[in-house]
């Protein structure tokens, strides 16, 4: 009688796969998800990205830019391949461990105000000193009189700000950010430039899935995806985001 229990597929190792390279902030190989539709991430991909980079994830909406983030944040499960944070296989304790994941759309709890979130998400990753930082956060993005408030209730663009608030007050040596400028305001979006700026500064790696053209003089690199394909690895310049988003 043959069993249907199967073993999960092992990851690579450097031992095993000589592509493979541990101290790669991100790191895919082979990577790619069909949802059967024509949309996701459809040509098996390999990417480096070192630490200390500041990368640009542009391209048209259906292009594969959320999905290529939900798969290096072990949300999504690849049909093949697989992403690597910080050297460990993606989803894993330590992946996650190393990584501070920004979808799109904050998840904010209905019952906590922004101050019992910030403390709740600090406590939970146990941040060293986070109170100082808390606040000094909370002061950039203009929420000093919204600490005891439910983000819940907040407009767009507050949410926003919370979401940016809780990633960044855990720690993480990655940080992927899927559209994080929009709804917010003007100051709001100087706030998340330079903020981006000093994190990257300090050694941390940030992959952001934006078009926002404020944002590179600080990218160190742009990766373009078009139809779930690799359409660009390179330079940020604004003619170039132009003509990977469409014109935009």
């Amino acid at each position: 009688m043959t069993s249907a229990f199967a073993l999960p597929k092992q990851p690579p190792t450097p031992a095993t796969e000589p592509r493979l390279k541990p101290d790669a902030a991100l790191q895919t190989l082979d990577l790619s998800k069909d949802y059967g539709d024509g949309m996701g991430l459809m040509t098996e991909l390999d990417l480096v990205i070192d630490k200390g980079e500041l990368v640009m994830l542009v391209g048209p909406n259906g292009a594969g830019k959320s999905t290529f983030l939900g798969l290096a944040a072990g949300m999504l499960e690849p049909s093949n391949g697989w992403a690597f944070i910080a050297g460990s296989p993606a989803g894993t304790v330590p992946a996650r461990a190393a990584l501070s994941y920004l979808p799109d759309n904050p998840v904010l709890y209905d019952d906590l105000s922004l101050g019992e979130h910030i403390e709740y998400i600090a406590r939970l990753h146990k941040t060293v000193d986070w109170q100082d930082y808390a606040d000094d956060l909370v002061d950039m993005f203009g929420l000093g009189d919204r600490i005891d408030d439910l983000p819940s209730r907040f407009s767009r663009g507050l949410k926003q700000k919370t979401g940016l608030i809780l990633g960044l007050i855990r720690p993480f040596t990655v940080m992927l950010v899927d559209e994080p400028f929009v709804g917010l305001d003007t100051p709001g979006q100087e706030t998340l430039v330079e903020i981006m700026s000093d994190v990257v500064s300090q050694g941390a790696t940030i992959i952001c899935s934006t078009h926002q053209l404020d944002l590179v003089p600080s990218a160190t690199r742009c990766v373009g995806l078009r139809d779930g394909e690799l359409a660009y690895d390179g330079p940020a310049t604004a003619a170039k985001i132009r003509e990977l988003v469409g014109g935009e």
